[in-house]
């Protein structure tokens, strides 16, 4: 039974990663870190958690847990991170975006290339049980040679973006991006915030692969509703997977499985999928603990190739221009779009 924590507790996220342990198999949630006292001790009385630290430092060097989930704004993800390798942590569970722009993310990618810390991003939605028995009908074939791949959310690229990336290539794995073309609108989400999670208010982009396959995603106001007359925000991510037979399509709230013209279709209950979903992807970290060749799929690197892909489609709207990939991004691609599109209003 391996050992774990949380830093950053005082975040709503926060106690969908505790309660998960209801459901994790090898792991117990041993101690938690938050710099706010009321809310360590609120947070510790209510999931039982008795060791409680407002340094994380400390937490690290006096419990040594095992895995560490990171429930920080992005722009402290690489000290946590450093930290977590001195202290000899095996592996880290890390809130997405994994980044903010493209200085921080050079200087992850170059931190993981002699980290021997093992780091994962917490994109939970892949482990939710309709997604993983619709993605077993894609990677086994069932629909064909994939041929077209859809995905949309109702939130921008820094909230829910990274989600849809990350779908796209939990479908289709085995796909190499070598080209995007992007759009964005809307300066709102470019305003400074607690959150760090800075992004343009729409983004629309077309991803093209080494084999040919594009993938289309929009997010922001203009994506797709999946439940037309509800008006959170927070409730409509969706992809949509087309073959030379037939089609999967998965909702937060629905799915449907279209082969050689036979549909099958159903619903599910997000909260239910989500507990689940980050109880399993947890899991899967604790085996990579103890099995280096248990890869996690939602390991840092592909995150970062993921990551990647977003700065691209910052620079393709900025520059006018498909941008190769992998991408080189350049400096403050925060503040030229805060200008560029700032001057739009």
């Amino acid at each position: 039974m391996y050992k774990c924590a949380i830093i950053g507790v005082s975040g709503g996220r926060a106690a969908g990663l505790a309660e998960a342990y209801a459901h994790v198999q090898k792991g117990r949630l041993a101690a938690v870190s938050t710099r706010t006292e009321e809310n360590l001790h609120a947070f510790g009385e209510r999931f039982g958690v008795a060791a409680r630290y407002s340094d994380y430092r400390q937490m690290l060097a006096r419990e040594k847990p095992d895995l560490v989930h990171v429930n920080t704004p992005p722009d402290v993800r690489l000290e946590v991170f450093a930290a977590a390798e001195a202290a000899g942590v095996p592996a880290v569970l890390v809130e997405k975006p994994v980044a903010i722009q493209g200085e921080d993310w050079r200087a992850i990618r170059d931190f993981a290339d002699g980290a021997k810390v093992k780091i994962a991003v917490n994109h939970q939605l892949h482990f939710h049980p309709r997604r993983q028995r619709l993605q077993d009908v894609v990677h086994d074939g069932k629909i064909g040679a994939v041929q077209f791949i859809e995905a949309s959310c109702g939130m921008n690229l820094a909230y829910q973006g990274t989600h849809t990336l990350q779908a796209i290539n939990g479908f289709y794995p085995e796909g190499e991006p070598m080209r995007v073309l992007g759009q964005v609108a809307g300066a709102n989400g470019l305003s400074d915030t607690p959150h760090k999670h800075f992004a343009p208010d729409q983004s629309m982009a077309s991803i093209e692969y080494a084999d040919g396959l594009r993938a289309h995603f929009v997010s922001g106001p203009f994506a797709r509703r999946v439940l037309p007359n509800d008006e959170r925000i927070n409730v409509h991510k969706r992809i949509a997977v087309y073959g030379t037979r037939g089609y999967v399509n998965w909702t937060m709230w629905s799915w449907e499985i279209g082969i050689d013209g036979q549909i099958e279709r159903g619903e599910h209950a997000y909260p239910d999928e989500d507990i689940l979903g980050q109880a399993a992807m947890t899991d899967a970290l604790l085996d990579w603990i103890g099995d280096d060749s248990a890869l996690h799929p939602l390991n840092l690197q592909l995150a970062l190739r993921d990551f990647n892909i977003l700065l691209g489609v910052y620079t393709s709207a900025l520059e006018h221009r498909p941008v190769e990939l992998p991408y080189a991004p350049g400096d403050d691609l925060v503040g030229k779009l805060r200008a560029a599109l700032s001057q739009r209003r």
